[in-house]
């Protein structure tokens, strides 16, 4: 046993390499699995789905009428003819893409719409008087046969016009400036006749467009032309009569007056500029004047600085050298014999005169500036008044002046807007006879020689395509709201536990009867033996190489691995609904145990629907209830099977229990599982379902380990869950579930490992049989 333990230890720690490196995979190769077990599984509805669309596509090109587009090409804005063509008196604007928007709704227009429907009588078109419908047809028949008048009305322009627009399209062609004109109808040849119309239609559009505006502008320059040569005539008359009545004389463009007090101006501004100057060399004088005196010290900076900077008198200049080299000579007898010596007293008093010398010479100069700046001053005097007297004299002339100007411009521009206008009415009656369209036709158009719609390869693969992604949409669909069970992996992930086995659904089974000495036996018993009336219990013994006996083998060995503090002798088996197949499980693992030589018993608890003890002991009048209440002893109330030892004790149902919970939750039940626990080497519980009553949760503290059966492909995946959330004592000896009642054909549409486990080839390799 502990080998065993061992290697499936080792197998386990192997699986959980594989499933991590499995998982590490991922990507893109669960993806291509997930594609295909959706395949597998939802092959015929895709198919199905696929059918019907290629069928509706096959309907649709049969019931839809074909559709003919002939395409007429339109250059808009080539380069105009230059023969005898003067500049046009309508301004060209520059090509875009709004004027080209534009020249789109002219071809849209009803003016050009109308002139086709006129020129080709469409109104007779079949097109536009096709034969009612087979809807419309049996409801006139209908209205007929009632009395009642059926008036089919002839369409009328307006309704012609809605047609062709809903068969017209217009587009231009990449960046270019050519326009395409496809017109779309049942017969190829009345496609193209149309689309050339239209084309024909909007070039001579635009030539009545072209020619209604230019002679409207022509008659409209020729009345304005009128006007302007009065009006100009009328101006320059005006301003010969106002010179003459002014006595006005102009000299070199310019009048008299306006010439004297030009000149005056220009005197004036020069004595104003010498009188500046004057003052200014004034000011400097007087300011060294001030700051100056004779019997400043040798050292004194302004006056030498003043001196040295302004004045340019030789007089000034040679007074100023001599100045310098008294002081050099002072200043070095001073270091040599010191400063209160006789030569350097002699020296300073000759630096003194020398100083005062300069300053009378200073003064001098100032004198003759002020005389300077006096005659300067008189002359701009004399200036300001004469131009006074020449702008008195002026201003008479001015008022004269302004008025003969704006007389002039008057007649100036009239001449000129006259002789602008004369020139645009001759290029106007020039190109009046001589209009130019700016489209023309460069692709007329041809009769197609296959229809544009409907495209009957573009249909249908529209059909099958849209086939396939709708069915696989659809089987999506069904995928996700299939809200069950029916995978391992899908409930290990929904549940967060693992999953024991997966036990086969199995049809009735006819039960072997017993040995002759087997049945003999069975009356030492008091003729309390487990009856066999339905072979599905008897299945994991009578055919142990199947696969449900195998699976229930699994459940076993779960059991027996399972490590807890205490032992795994208890088993409960329980569901979350009834009818997940939890009394057969139980049964089938009790007699598995029983059949390997353990000593097991199996209880059911299920008091409010004993499906166990009603299969395999129908006769039984008093069980788990009687012995908990000490009314019958265990042996008294136990049945057994002589062939495996099994042992049952029934529950048997005589009136509605209303309080199972508090029985199976009393002291003495605690006591009866004691004594089963001591007495047998595995006890196997049949529990009532989670969802419908409480009674699991009081049977907590008997049951070492709990098993969850959950019916596979039944059972809703939120039902188990809210179960599970409403019994938390359950969880830490949950040590897994199974799913019960599995079809192994129909599952290999879900679980690809499931497909190649349980693949008949290699079980049957083993020696296993379905």
């Amino acid at each position: 046993m502990l080998h065993m333990l061992q290697g499936e230890r080792s197998r386990g720690l192997i699986g959980n390499e594989l499933t991590q490196e499995r998982d590490d995979q991922g990507g893109l190769g669960d993806l291509v699995n997930f594609a295909l077990g959706l395949l597998r599984r939802q092959y015929l509805l895709i198919l199905f789905v696929t059918i019907l669309g290629v069928a509706a596509s096959f309907i649709y090109l049969q019931v839809t009428p074909p559709t003919y587009s002939a395409q007429a090409k339109v250059l808009f804005g080539n380069s105009k003819i230059q023969f005898g063509q003067q500049q046009s008196i309508l301004a060209d604007s520059p090509l875009d893409r709004t004027q080209l928007e534009s020249q789109l709704e002219v071809l849209r227009s009803n003016a050009v719409l109308v002139s086709v429907i006129n020129q080709l009588k469409l109104a007779d078109d079949p097109d536009f008087n096709a034969p009612p419908r087979p809807l419309t047809r049996l409801l006139e028949q209908v209205k007929a046969r009632f009395g009642i008048q059926v008036v089919r009305s002839t369409p009328n322009e307006e309704d012609l016009v809605g047609a062709i627009q809903g068969r017209l399209s217009l587009a231009r062609i990449g960046f270019s400036n050519v326009i395409e004109i496809k017109y779309d109808s049942s017969d190829p040849q009345r496609a193209a006749k149309v689309a050339n119309a239209l084309a024909d239609a909007y070039i001579v559009y635009q030539l009545n467009a072209k020619f209604e505006a230019s002679r409207t502008a022509t008659t409209w320059l020729h009345e304005r032309l009128e006007d302007l040569g009065q009006q100009a005539l009328t101006a320059e008359r005006a301003v010969n009569a106002f010179r003459s009545q002014n006595n006005i004389v102009a000299a070199g463009g310019k009048l008299m007056d306006e010439q004297q007090v030009s000149d005056l101006n220009g005197r004036l501004v020069v004595a104003r500029t010498q009188t500046a100057d004057a003052l200014t060399r004034l000011n400097k004088f007087e300011a060294i004047l001030q700051t100056s005196s004779p019997d400043a010290i040798p050292g004194n900076a302004h006056l030498d600085a003043s001196l040295s900077d302004t004045l340019s008198s030789p007089i000034i200049t040679n007074l100023r050298q001599q100045y310098l080299d008294y002081s050099r000579r002072e200043a070095e007898l001073s270091a040599r014999v010191g400063r209160d010596h006789l030569a350097v007293v002699n020296l300073r008093a000759r630096m003194r005169e020398m100083r005062a010398s300069i300053l009378d010479e200073v003064r001098r100069l100032a004198e003759a500036s002020r005389s300077d700046y006096e005659a300067t001053r008189q002359r701009q005097e004399q200036a300001e008044k004469q131009l006074a007297q020449a702008v008195a004299q002026s201003r008479s002339a001015n008022a004269a002046e302004t008025t003969l100007r704006e007389l002039e411009a008057n007649a100036k521009g009239y001449r000129t807007l006259y002789e602008s206008f004369l020139q645009r009415y001759m290029g106007a009656v020039q190109q009046e006879t001589f209009p130019i369209s700016e489209a023309r036709v460069i692709s007329p158009a041809s009769p197609p020689h296959s229809k544009s719609k409907p495209k009957s390869t573009l249909v249908a693969a529209l059909g099958l395509f849209g086939g396939l992604a709708l069915g696989a949409a659809l089987g999506l669909l069904r995928d996700i709201m299939d809200r069950v069970f029916r995978t391992a992996a899908q409930l290990e992930a929904t549940l967060h536990m693992p999953c024991l086995s997966l036990v086969p659904l199995l049809k009735e089974v006819e039960p072997k009867q017993l040995p002759r000495e087997l049945q003999q036996a069975s009356t030492a018993f008091g003729q309390r033996t487990i009856a066999r009336h339905s072979g599905v219990f008897w299945a994991a013994t009578e055919m142990p190489l199947s696969r449900f006996a195998e699976s229930i083998r699994s459940i076993k060995l779960a059991v027996d691995l399972n490590v807890t503090d205490t032992s795994n002798k208890v088993v409960g088996i329980t569901s979350s609904l009834p009818n997940e197949g939890k009394s057969t499980i139980a049964a089938s693992l009790a007699l598995l145990m029983a059949h390997a030589g353990a000593r097991v018993i199996v209880v059911d608890c299920d008091l409010r629907n004993p499906s166990l003890s009603r299969s395999l002991a129908p006769t039984a009048n008093a069980g788990l209830v009687e012995v908990i209440g000490g009314g019958i002893s265990l042996e008294d109330a136990v049945w057994r099977d002589p062939k495996t030892n099994l042992v049952l004790l029934p529950t048997v149902k005589k009136t509605p229990l209303f309080h199972s919970s508090e029985i199976l939750s009393a002291a003495a039940t605690r006591q009866l599982f004691d004594k089963l626990r001591s007495d047998y080497d595995y006890v196997v519980v049949d529990l009532p379902p989670l969802a419908p009553v409480v009674d699991v949760r009081a049977t907590s503290p008997l049951i070492d380990c709990f098993i969850l059966a959950v019916e596979w492909a039944c059972t809703k995946t939120d039902v188990v869950q809210h179960a599970l959330h409403t019994a938390p004592s359950l969880h830490k000896a949950l040590i897994g579930a199974v799913l019960s009642k599995t079809d192994m054909q129909a599952i290999k549409r879900y679980d690809s490992y499931h497909s190649d486990y349980y693949n008949n080839k290699h079980y049957g390799r083993y020696g296993y049989t379905a």
